[in-house]
């Protein structure tokens, strides 16, 4: 009689580790009641907003570097940009306010 196969513990703790990794965990999406649309929408709303899907779709061709250091910099500047209008949309939404400055 052969010797009974242990099962392989590798593929376990791999999953176990891949469960307790904070980036996986944080994209994990939990299907409630079966509603499997929802859960694919609330994943790929995860997905986009941290730039997932347009990273895979930017690297399934090549980019220049040439082209990449104008994407960069066109990217810093939209980044400064917004944060820019944000302060200022702040300002007016604060100043349209009965009391514009609260606790002056």
């Amino acid at each position: 009689p052969e010797p009974p196969v242990p099962p392989a513990p590798s593929r376990c703790r791999a999953e176990a580790a891949m469960a307790n990794h904070l980036r996986f965990v944080g994209r994990t999406v939990m299907v409630q009641s079966g509603n499997v649309e929802a859960a694919y929408g609330a994943l790929n709303r995860i997905l986009s907003h941290d730039g997932l899907v347009d990273a895979v779709r930017r690297g399934r061709y090549y980019e220049k570097p040439c082209r990449r250091r104008q994407r960069l910099a066109y990217e810093a500047c939209r980044r400064v940009y917004n944060a820019e209008m944000g302060r200022k949309i702040a300002f007016l939404a604060r100043s349209s306010r009965q009391d514009p400055w609260p606790g002056c």
